[in-house]
């Protein structure tokens, strides 16, 4: 029998060579921050999420330079896992560690094996310590100053994340941070020796906003805060705004957003830490919201078995209009939907199956500006059969054969998308009153025009493709047509020739394949004229096509939208 500590040796340092990788072009980012680079940023962030499965890949490789064939010995692997557990006794990244081991595993033998004997189903970590949840930040004691505790422990915290970098006026900043903590936290004992800040150790970076994130800890229980540090346009850095409420923290750390950049060498404890400023994230969407996307896919799906085994309701086909492209169905008491590529596409999409896929991992990478929903995609997803009614059986095996087998007890999908469930707004339209018909429109036009603002362009820009959240924020997930807005030609339609040309069905005027005439957009998205009307009020602009070329010019510069992930009425640049 071939070495089986050798293979477990394998596996582990393949798993801390990612890692450390992984850190590295973390930290990267500080100085892209600290330098204004913020196409470094979008790069980093952008690479970062192909860098695991490249590990993964050399690391399959290095472990069949060790094996006789392609057979599984179930002998020799019950071994490789037992070396592999004694090596994560007290690894500061053991449950990484584990997923990584899940993954070169799976990529080199048959799913009938993904079970616990082989791989990590469940999880080890609750028969070890945990990683002491204080590694993750450092605390502050206002008591220790003597007059103005509050202001030196801030400014304590600024050196510490911040050091020898200048902000424009420090002492404005924290003035307007104190009282902006006592109007939003007003049930917060507010005298310095009865209080303290845990701050984590290391700002969280996106897009070009640094994020201090911690709590204070009174004698009247523990608020949560965080503090987005920004670059001002003539030099320095300043706070923008300070937020407390349970609804933004949410908002900030949500599904439609880039992965956080965040230095740490003991994520778990920074996932408990968070759980704390954050009780209604699960652990997989503050393992994803870090960068440990993974890793938030793995306890995705031990949640998913955890549920199943804990319910008995059916799948069900998703609320909406079927799609075009994709086969989506759902399980009414889990907030999700599972998206599976349809073997055949309607005659309007041109494009074939591997387009989608690379434009899924398109919005995978790029910033989603809270706008475009999150992913998990997996494959060889084995789902009970028993939870299946035939209708939706012979649904299944009519539009996706290509991806879906029977086997047994179980369904087998060879390529699924996981997001979050949403109501899609044209359903919600149906129920709407008038003020929650206004709102939602806003939204859908202002969601288009963060995400062209970003360089992406929706393409298929039907209500039924966005859906409102919780939250009631509208964010798209349709991704089968998304293209870079700086691929796109954007006309006005030419007037008619003559009498024949106005009154006929088809167009006087030649249309290229990605031309794309903004003034049909409101008659194009909806047959519901109070809607049409909104949307003209509301937006105006997104029916001008002069509108969409000055946006298309800008990002073509690389000059971006700003979107901020809260109101711009709370920024304290308004009491400057």
């Amino acid at each position: 029998m071939k070495n089986p500590r050798k293979i477990a040796k394998v596996i582990l340092n393949g798993f801390r060579r990612h890692y450390r990788l992984f850190q590295d072009i973390t930290t990267s980012v500080k100085n892209h921050y600290q330098n204004q680079n913020w196409s470094a940023i979008s790069q980093a962030s952008a690479d970062r999420i192909s860098y695991y499965d490249t590990r993964v890949r050399e690391s399959v490789t290095e472990v069949r330079q060790l094996l006789e064939g392609d057979k599984l010995q179930p002998e020799l692997w019950h071994a490789v896992k037992g070396f592999y557990l004694k090596y994560l006794i007290f690894h500061p990244q053991a449950e990484l560690a584990e997923t990584f081991y899940n993954s070169v595993f799976c990529n080199l033998f048959h799913r009938q094996y993904y079970n616990n004997q082989f791989i990590f189903v469940e999880s080890t970590l609750q028969d070890r310590i945990p990683v002491a949840m204080d590694t993750a930040y450092k605390s502050y004691f206002p008591v220790e100053y003597n007059d103005d505790g509050i202001g030196e422990t801030v400014k304590e915290i600024i050196r510490d994340l911040h050091p020898g970098v200048a902000f424009v006026n420090l002492d404005r900043d924290i003035k307007l941070l104190q009282k902006a903590f006592f109007k939003q936290a007003s049930h917060t004992h507010h005298q310095p020796y009865r209080m303290r800040f845990d701050i984590l150790k290391s700002p969280f970076f996106r897009n070009k906003s640094a994020y201090i994130i911690g709590r204070v800890v009174s004698l009247t229980g523990i608020q949560p805060f965080i503090i987005p540090v920004l670059h001002h346009p003539k030099g320095g850095l300043f706070i923008d705004v300070l937020l407390t409420a349970s609804r933004q923290l949410s908002i900030l750390f949500g599904f439609a957003r880039a992965y956080f950049m965040v230095e740490t060498q003991t994520p778990s404890a920074l996932v408990r830490f968070l759980q704390t400023l954050l009780p209604n994230k699960t652990i997989a969407e503050l393992y994803s919201a870090i960068g440990f996307h993974k890793q938030g896919k793995t306890e995705f799906y031990r949640e998913l078995l955890t549920h199943l085994d804990e319910s008995d309701d059916q799948f069900i086909v998703a609320p909406g209009v079927k799609g075009m492209v994709m086969e989506v169905f759902t399980l009414p008491s889990f907030p999700y939907v599972f998206k599976i590529i349809k073997d055949k596409f309607a005659p309007s999409k041109n494009f074939s199956r591997q387009t989608v896929l690379e434009r899924y991992q398109l919005v995978k990478k790029h910033d989603r500006i809270g706008r475009m929903a999150d992913t998990h995609e997996y494959k060889d997803v084995v789902l009970p059969k028993s939870r299946f009614p035939d209708k939706l059986l012979t649904q299944l095996e009519a539009t996706i054969p290509g991806s879906f087998d029977i086997e047994d007890d179980t369904v087998v999908i060879k390529h699924l998308y996981i997001e979050r469930r949403m109501t899609p707004l044209n359903l919600y339209l149906e129920k709407a009153t008038s003020e929650e018909t206004e709102e939602v429109i806003g939204e859908y036009g202002q969601a288009l025009k963060e995400m062209i603002g970003v360089n992406i362009f929706p393409g298929d820009m039907l209500l039924k493709n966005f859906g409102v959240t919780n939250n009631r924020r509208v964010v798209f997930y349709d991704y089968d047509e998304v293209q870079y807005m700086t691929e796109m030609n954007f006309r006005k339609i030419p007037p008619p020739r003559t009498y024949e040309d106005e009154m006929s069905a088809e167009p006087w005027y030649s249309v290229a394949p990605n031309d794309v005439f903004p003034e049909e957009l409101s008659t194009f998205v909806t047959t519901l004229p109070r809607v049409r009307k909104l949307l003209k009020q509301l937006h105006p602009d997104l029916l001008d096509a002069d509108y969409w070329k000055g946006i298309q010019k800008h990002v073509a510069n690389g000059d971006y939208l700003d979107v901020f992930p809260y109101p711009d009425k709370q920024r304290f640049y308004h009491l400057w």
